[in-house]
């Protein structure tokens, strides 16, 4: 049935009910929701008639109802809401005038106001199903997740067939990060609905976040047999593909990859498609389709303040993570050494609640810590307005913990892309991106959307005293000969492509004894990886997998290998920084993208440019050089080892300075100075 065809179903029913035919009009609403469960009108109307079944004989005359539901059908929902209004002082215990009325009131964009109509309705008729569904959905707008919970499973005990209930309830988990919860809810919907598009896609969705990436791509397959163009399912599909190593995945992308993400009608996750190539004009192109049909609000915002210049520039930082993390480490330095008698600092954290020391730590350096988790995006926008932040940062933009709808509703009259994402937002409510003339080079300024703040050196923050352990051990502590080369890549496995994969393979057949250190994350990612090296000739043993660990002692296991040799196209970032500040050397080739570009980036700031190379024969044949002169790389290690106290890379205060001035100016030029 298409979109057309359900209007005109509407339409059928809504002529059903001004004659009195309720039956008929049941019927078609029903049919409605069969093809289309998240129809939001032929469910509430639906639910109205049902609910006007189980009237008492005190109950509003069925004329006056079926009047107000043509007029509801007809968008008219401000005047619904009065007439509902005016009749409960006649009727105050019609369960359907309150649901009307709460439906209008959700329609108005009232959701305050429709769960105090919706909770009046299910408590004179608690077996109202669509009541409660409503409710649970008016909840959800007001960030009452929790609530809206009991809300939907109310509704489920109510019909425990009803497909879009269980949808709804198992993005709520999902959203609470309950995630076996969530996959109950969806598996329940495939076992009523086999071929159940949108409930695959979640469940794949949910898997991999799971780190289950078999079983992820198996769902995602399904929804592709049913909609072979569906981009957002193939993009996942793909990058859980890649982070097992399957590396069928770039033979599929090489086929797709003019329109995956590229034409407008095929969003797709950004964050997915940057390992696959290397081309930043068509990860702007697949940025800004995804902007354009994910992030945009309903109802456009309008850009808040300049507000009036105070003593010190209010800015806000969001991010998913304020904990133990990796971004964390990055930016523990810079939260440290910010001026708060310029700066006033507030950190708005959206993730998982967590404890420790670095969550402990941050907290000392700002001036607010604000947990927002659970907050509707209105409430989190209407916060920000009332802080009157001058400037706001987003320190995830497209990465799978995503929260930049918020930047949509305009937080701050400045707002800034830093850091998490490698590369444009492609979106106008993001004014600037943090980067510096390595990342973002004259030759691709074209694919960024952003003006660009560009840092003399390196954009990467580090911190200059995180700490290394100092914890007596040998290489067969972790699986390392005790003799040979070792090659290292701490690198996430979905950043390996054959590309780089195959050189590496050579280097280990033209150096004796030598190992490829890499990081462990999953089991099929080193079965495939082991496969990969079997083919090309080298034993699968030689690799060998590192366990995740606390960052002191993981940076003091750098000194166990020999040279980091990094991936092309979404290059080491974090990690390439922790094997500098352990005094690991590493190589790397600069491609175009940002993602591409950053460990050149770190290794200019490092002092190191002679480890950025340009061409895949070039990176060979360095690391190659570096693996066989134990002359040659001593000389290296020492000169990084030389410039790790003095270079920019490590000079925390230097380049929050730096950062502070950018920061300064894009504020200044935001706010006109007093007359």
């Amino acid at each position: 049935m298409s979109q057309m065809s359900i209007d005109r179903a509407l339409r059928r029913a809504v002529t059903a009910q001004r004659k009195g035919a309720v039956e008929e009009a049941k019927a078609i609403y029903a049919q409605i929701l069969r093809v289309q469960p998240n129809n939001a009108r032929a469910r509430q109307a639906l639910g109205a008639l049902q609910g006007g079944a189980a009237a008492s004989p005190a109950a509003v005359p069925i004329a006056e109802l079926q009047a107000l539901l043509t007029a509801f059908q007809n968008n008219a929902f401000a005047p619904v809401a009065v007439k509902c209004e005016a009749l409960l002082s006649q009727f105050p215990q019609s369960h359907e005038l309150w649901f009307l009325l709460g439906s209008s009131r959700k329609f108005l964009n009232d959701a305050t106001g429709a769960i105090d109509a919706l909770g009046k309705a299910v408590a004179l008729h608690p077996t109202f199903a669509q009541a409660h569904v409503l409710l649970g959905e008016s909840l959800v707008e007001l960030g009452r997740r929790e609530a809206a919970v009991t809300a939907f499973e109310r509704a489920v005990e109510l019909e425990p067939a009803n497909i879009a209930t269980l949808a709804s309830l198992g993005r709520v988990f999902k959203a609470l990060r309950r995630l076996n919860d969530a996959l109950s809810c969806f598996r329940r919907i495939v076992e009523h609905d086999p071929a159940h598009a949108d409930a695959h896609f979640q469940l794949g969705m949910i898997l991999r976040r799971l780190g289950r990436y078999p079983e992820a791509v198996d769902h995602l397959a399904r929804v592709l047999e049913a909609d072979p163009d569906r981009g957002w399912a193939l993009g996942d599909k793909l990058h859980c593909q890649a982070q097992m190593c399957d590396w069928r995945a770039f033979s599929e992308f090489a086929t797709v990859k003019a329109r995956l993400g590229v034409e407008p009608n095929d969003a797709v996750s950004p964050w997915t498609m940057l390992a696959f190539e290397d081309d930043p004009m068509r990860q702007k192109a697949r940025s800004a389709n995804h902007a354009a049909r994910n992030m945009l609000p309903e109802t456009p915002a309008a850009r808040p303040g300049p507000w009036p210049r105070r003593g010190r520039i209010r800015v806000g930082y969001f991010a998913s993570e304020f904990g133990d993390t990796a971004l964390m480490h990055l930016m523990s330095g810079l939260f440290r050494e910010h001026d708060r008698t310029r700066f006033e600092i507030v950190a708005f954290g959206y993730g998982p609640p967590r404890s420790g020391g670095a969550r402990d730590e941050l907290i000392r350096h700002v001036d607010r810590f604000i947990e927002i988790e659970g907050r509707s995006d209105k409430d989190v926008a209407a916060l920000a307005r009332q802080l009157q932040l001058d400037i706001a940062i987003d320190l995830n933009g497209y990465t799978s913990s995503s929260r930049s709808r918020l930047f949509a509703l305009h937080l701050a009259p400045v707002q800034i892309n830093f850091l998490g994402y490698p590369g444009t937002m492609g979106a106008d409510f993001m004014d600037y991106i943090v980067a510096d003339p390595v990342v973002i080079p004259p030759a691709e300024r074209a694919a960024y959307s952003e003006r660009v703040i560009y840092l003399p050196n390196s954009y990467l923050p580090t911190d200059n005293r995180l700490a290394i352990a100092e914890t007596p051990s040998a290489r067969a502590d972790f699986g390392l000969p005790a003799s040979g080369f070792v090659f290292c890549c701490f690198n996430q496995p979905f950043k390996i492509t054959p590309r780089e994969f195959a050189i590496w393979m050579r280097l280990l057949g033209k150096v004796e004894g030598s190992v490829l250190w890499l990081l462990r994350s999953n089991e099929w990612a080193e079965a495939n990886l082991r496969r990969e090296a079997a083919e090309r000739g080298i034993d699968g043993a030689r690799l060998i997998f590192a366990d995740r660990m606390a960052s002191d002692r993981h940076l003091d296991r750098h000194r166990h290998a020999d040279l980091f040799i990094d991936t092309f196209h979404v290059n080491a970032h974090t990690t390439a920084a922790d094997a500098l500040w352990a005094g690991l050397p590493v190589v790397t080739l600069a491609g175009r993208q940002f993602a591409a570009r950053v460990a050149a980036s770190v290794l200019r700031a490092a002092d190191m440019p002679e480890l950025i190379t340009h061409g895949e024969d070039e990176y060979e044949a360095v690391i190659l050089a570096l693996a066989t002169s134990p002359a040659r790389l001593a000389a290296v290690r020492k000169k990084l080892l030389a410039h790790r106290a003095t270079s920019a890379l490590f000079d925390t205060a230097r380049y929050t300075r730096d950062f502070e001035q950018a920061l300064t100016l894009v504020y200044e030029r935001s706010v006109p100075a007093a007359a």
